[in-house]
């Protein structure tokens, strides 16, 4: 498998796209003009996620941000995302080219006491102590 080089503004290899590329919709849209190409949709998203940068600032290299915004949320509400991951993976551990790492975390964290259920109003009233009477009991 090509080995992503992660850097902003790094594009997709070739042989990344090439596997990515068959997995992905239709470019021409039920309504409206022809899309951009896939491809520098995805690398406006790699750019923008390894930078950190917001929308807005994406560089104008990779057109409008509003579009690129749209067509992740759209991959994501359709399950596009989901089905790239899911083959993507699977061919990786076919490949035998996928390190399975597993960390589990023993930790014990404590939560605030009003976290707990602990009373909003103060401390609950303590019950008044009865005390045996004195007096003998009545027959």
């Amino acid at each position: 498998m090509d080995q992503l080089v992660v850097g902003p503004g790094v594009p997709l290899a070739d042989g990344q796209w090439a596997r990515i590329e068959p997995l992905l919709p239709d470019r021409t849209p039920k309504r409206g003009g022809r899309w951009p190409g896939h491809r520098e949709v995805i690398d406006a998203i790699a750019f923008k996620f390894r930078t950190g940068t917001q929308w807005v600032h994406l560089p104008e290299k990779y057109g409008n941000w509003r579009g690129v915004y749209n067509r992740l949320r759209m991959w994501a509400v359709d399950g596009t995302w989901e089905r790239v991951f899911t083959a993507l993976v699977a061919r990786a551990d076919a490949d035998e080219d996928l390190n399975w790492i597993v960390s589990v975390d023993s930790t014990i964290v404590r939560a605030h006491q009003h976290a707990a259920g602990a009373r909003k109003n103060g401390p609950r009233p303590v019950n008044r102590t009865t005390m045996p009477s004195a007096a003998p009991a009545a027959d």
